[in-house]
């Protein structure tokens, strides 16, 4: 094995005894973990390299925090800052804001509103796909994976086409997520004779209805749950959407989406 490695015996058995040995980590990795926590987690490796010089009096090179944070895997749950492309090498596709905050429709399968959003589980994060219906604000599809990529946009579309009937000219609005400037999505929103609307860059309130379920699925169901599992997180998301379309009266309307979806067929 160490001919093949091409290393030494001695720096092989110099390993395995350090191996064997106490771990020459352990003190910093407690303080490293005691400014994270004091932070609720929030801290990235500059700041927990500051808290532990102000508060412990102890210096750690910031190179160091971040490589035993890895080991840890612990990181910050602050929102990272969204990145926006546009480069000459990539297919990017913009599409007009067509809802331009009307999010009435008069009639079924007239306006379609989706997201992504960040799900924080023991495994990392995790990324849920949503399309909601803005007649009756029911949820018809979501999708929730491992990687925020277009795959996963493209399932729960795929998945909501399956469910519903698309008309030609059916408004489906988003954000400017790449996902959403893909060629893969336009060539998906093409076959399925859907219209793209996006929101303007950084502006949320653009595509608020989205927004609303979001901020109601993380108060009422997510949040009452610490630290869940990937599988965990699925089966509360699964439970809640259903909860959400079925049972939840909505104050505007004292009824639940499906009993408006029932008026209306």
């Amino acid at each position: 094995m160490c001919a093949f490695f091409r290393i030494s015996r001695a720096a092989f058995y110099a390993w395995a005894k350090r191996k064997e040995g106490p771990d020459p980590d352990a003190s910093r990795k407690e303080l490293i973990q005691k400014a994270y926590l004091a932070s609720h987690r929030t801290y990235g490796y500059r700041r927990v390299t500051w808290w532990i010089a102000q508060k412990c009096g102890v210096t750690i090179n910031h190179k160091a925090v971040l490589r035993l944070m890895n080991r840890l895997g612990i990181r910050s749950v602050a929102r990272k800052r969204r990145i926006y492309k546009n480069s000459a090498l990539e297919t990017y596709h913009s599409y007009p804001n067509l809802l331009k905050r009307d999010f009435t429709a008069t009639r079924p399968n007239q306006k379609w509103v989706t997201d992504v959003t960040y799900i924080l589980t023991q495994e990392g994060w995790a990324y849920l796909s949503t399309i909601k219906y803005l007649f009756d604000n029911f949820i018809i599809a979501h999708q929730f994976g491992r990687e925020n990529s277009v795959a996963l946009v493209q399932q729960n579309l795929r998945k909501a086409k399956q469910k519903e009937k698309v008309p030609d000219g059916l408004i489906l609005h988003s954000d400017q997520g790449q996902q959403y400037t893909s060629q893969a999505y336009f060539v998906l929103t093409t076959e399925y004779n859907i219209t793209p609307s996006m929101s303007r860059r950084g502006n949320c309130w653009d595509n608020a209805p989205m927004e609303n379920f979001f901020g109601h699925l993380k108060e009422e169901a997510i949040r009452q749950y610490r630290n869940p599992t990937f599988e965990e997180a699925q089966q509360i998301i699964n439970d809640y959407i259903c909860f959400y379309n079925y049972e939840r009266i909505q104050l505007k309307t004292r009824q639940t989406p499906y009993q408006i979806r029932c008026l209306s067929s």
